[in-house]
């Protein structure tokens, strides 16, 4: 075989590879608020 063919072939091997493949899922971030804010309580009046 010529090396066209084989690199198409193997190009062509890889890439029906990869679409095989199991999706890997993609992570999902909840946004927390880190600390409460602080409220007025009127303390100092």
């Amino acid at each position: 075989m010529s090396n066209i063919v084989r690199a198409t072939m193997a190009i062509g091997l890889v890439a029906f590879i990869s679409a095989c493949a199991p999706k890997m899922e993609e992570p999902t971030y909840v946004e927390t608020p880190v600390t409460t804010e602080p409220t007025y309580t009127g303390k100092y009046n």
